[in-house]
């Protein structure tokens, strides 16, 4: 099984992943650079993931309902929301995500290609 890591480690990752076992975040965004790097394929619908905390270790079963390519500007406030982070308009989510990633030493452009992931939660470990 493979693995999905939310966020970086440390109080944010921690924070995706209480989202995600309370049941509000049912979805995340990746920039594609990040898959050509790691060489490593896209999720696909269906497939069953373990979702890891800051140790590795797996803290619950996710299952992927949705995998969107689109531009960073083409996100939708829907996929916006379903992320469940709090932001109240996708202008901030946008900003959000646009310092989240230039914090990361990758700046984000409209045009960046991401990738949309929505997921279900199967069960907690």
């Amino acid at each position: 099984m493979r693995t999905m890591e939310l966020g970086t480690p440390g109080g944010l990752r921690g924070r995706l992943n209480s989202l995600v076992l309370a049941g509000r975040k049912t979805a995340t965004t990746g920039l594609l650079a990040e898959y050509v790097e790691e060489t490593e394929g896209l999720e696909f619908v269906g497939e069953r993931m373990a979702l890891l905390d800051d140790d590795g270790h797996a803290i619950a079963t996710i299952e992927i309902t949705g995998v969107e390519q689109t531009s960073f500007i083409g996100v939708p406030w829907e996929h916006a929301l379903a992320e469940g982070e709090g932001d109240a308009s996708l202008e901030e989510w946008r900003a959000g995500h646009r310092r989240f990633w230039r914090g990361e030493g990758t700046p984000v452009e409209d045009d960046t290609p991401v990738v949309c992931i929505a997921f279900r939660l199967v069960r907690a470990s």
